[in-house]
């Protein structure tokens, strides 16, 4: 196995692959061919315990041709109607791919702000957690039939990253039209070389990249936007793989030893979450826990509604909430699972009485893993 994926591609448990236009789609539709082989490719990596997740481009591509719109510049009622035309077909080549192989695959179609809006977020992520602990591979695309502004130069690029960072994802794997990043278009300078590993993404690593391949009609990537991904990843804690779609198999070759360019991430997904809750979220309210709830949560624990005492503020699901003690000292930040007015309504209840009082239950007030503990909590 070469470098780049040493010790990273078996190693990782939750991987997201994004698949390109370009792969997808051929002069008569979507290449069944190619689709099979990177099913069996998705099996292989299930087969020994990994999770995938697919985020796959090609609605608008396979819309354009059933819409029979050419190969000219769609206005944007245009793209949103061949994305409507074209994401039946999409789903229905990856569900034929992966029936063989005795795995469901599900559509899950998403805008910007279900991956930036913190309770569409927490929504997003709980369906995809679902569905991969059920044993099923996710295919994410981008919502284009809804979006209001201009579909967008690399957007499931990004989209893909953003994906990654959602799920905790260990490692990204971006098909692209060449087998890595390299120091120059290796297209049109054939002294360009292969960088194998990069570290960190500096402001010269990315002057390397070049523009977006359109030479098909069907793409709208580039090398400029899988950086900007892998820089998302990055910093989320997730490494980030850039390689050679077009051949069978493309996985299963780069872990064979084809080439392939490693990107590596700056923190763990763990700890790039966790300092995301921590630093970068306004609160909108605030929790007062009891003496035993206090220590739960310095221990790690989640935060169970038994041991709250007091709710303040007008929070919404998923936003960011101050959990304080008794003594008014903050213990940590969280994201609330609850609306403030059912907080308030299961304050001191066990978990086993909460569906009772509200007719549902989202499990604890915030759950250990949404849970960032303050710095002289995080010592105690």
């Amino acid at each position: 196995m070469t470098d780049p994926l040493s010790g990273n591609w078996a190693a990782a448990k939750r991987i997201v692959v994004k698949v390109g236009s370009s792969l997808l789609v051929g002069p008569d539709g979507a290449d069944a061919h190619w689709v099979a082989a990177f099913a069996a490719d998705v099996a292989r990596l299930r087969a020994r315990g990994q999770q995938v997740l697919v985020v796959s481009s090609g609605a608008v591509a396979l819309g354009r041709r059933r819409l029979a719109l050419g190969r000219r510049a769609l206005t944007l009622p245009e793209k949103q109607a061949a994305a409507a035309a074209g994401q039946s077909g999409l789903m229905r080549a990856w569900e034929e791919a992966l029936e063989p192989h005795g795995i469901a695959a599900a559509q899950v179609l998403l805008t910007r702000d279900d991956t930036e809006v913190r309770r569409r977020w927490l929504n997003a992520r709980a369906t995809v957690e679902t569905l991969l602990a059920l044993g099923v591979v996710p295919v994410v695309n981008e919502n284009d039939t809804v979006v209001t502004e201009e579909i967008r130069y690399g957007d499931n690029d990004r989209l893909a990253a953003r994906v990654a960072q959602m799920i905790g994802a260990d490692l990204l794997v971006l098909l692209s039209d060449v087998d890595g990043l390299y120091t120059a278009d290796p297209r049109h300078d054939p002294s360009a070389e292969h960088l194998p590993r990069v570290a960190r993404l500096t402001r010269e690593v990315e002057a390397m990249a070049g523009g977006a391949n359109l030479d098909d009609g069907v793409g709208t990537g580039g090398m400029a936007t899988k950086l900007a991904a892998a820089r998302i990843a990055s910093a989320a804690g997730c490494g980030t793989v850039i390689t050679l779609g077009s051949r069978p198999s493309p996985l299963q070759a780069v872990e064979d030893g084809e080439r392939a360019t490693l990107i590596g991430p700056s923190t763990t997904p763990a700890a790039a979450y966790k300092a995301w809750i921590a630093g970068s979220l306004a609160p909108a309210g605030v929790l007062v826990v009891d003496a035993g709830a206090a220590e739960a949560v310095r221990r790690g624990k989640s935060l169970l509604a038994a041991g709250v005492r007091r709710a303040e503020g007008r929070f919404d699901k998923g936003d960011a909430v101050v959990i304080r003690d008794e003594a008014g000292h903050e213990i940590a930040r969280g994201l609330v699972r609850y609306e403030a007015e059912d907080a308030v309504r299961i304050l001191g209840l066990k978990s086993g009485a909460i569906e009772a009082a509200l007719g549902y239950t989202s499990g604890p007030l915030v759950h250990a893993d949404d849970l960032a503990l303050a710095a002289h909590s995080a010592q105690a």
